[in-house]
């Protein structure tokens, strides 16, 4: 005859797994939502920041613009094309580094303005503005030279 005491003790251990196995499954799905709601959060917080940052570049370009330059005051205020920039160059006929050394910059700072990775310096445009006004020959004339 099977001793109560072993049966008793099976039958609680089948019913306290039973509940376990159901609270441990509301549990996984609580966790699932849980995660879901801490992924969206995160995906906002960095759409949010990367707005913040767009707008503070915003605000400190308009902050750069609106303030007067000391070079404007004495001369005309120089604009920059890169298109414009590349086209003289390629109507010189020159390279980049042959293109720099009138400038006074090098030839790999030519091909980023040309490519409008960067841009020059209020210095740099009156130097580019005085190598625009020369012709072929001149060009020509100022490489041999240096």
């Amino acid at each position: 005859m099977p001793n109560i005491a072993s049966i008793l003790k099976s039958e609680i251990s089948r019913v306290a797994r039973k509940e376990v196995r159901a609270e441990m499954e509301t549990l996984k799905k609580a966790s699932v939502h849980h995660r879901a709601a801490i992924a969206a959060l995160r995906r906002q917080v960095s759409s949010l920041e990367k707005e913040l940052r767009n707008a503070a570049k915003g605000t400190a370009r308009s902050a750069r613009a609106s303030e007067p330059d000391e070079s404007d005051e004495g001369g005309t205020k120089r604009r920059f094309s890169a298109g414009r920039l590349a086209a003289h160059r390629t109507k010189l006929g020159i390279s980049a580094a042959s293109y720099g050394k009138l400038v006074g910059v090098s030839g790999q700072t030519i091909y980023h303005w040309e490519q409008g990775k960067a841009r020059p310096r209020a210095a740099q445009l009156e130097n580019l503005a005085s190598v625009r006004g020369l012709s072929k020959h001149e060009v020509a004339q100022r490489l041999e030279a240096e």
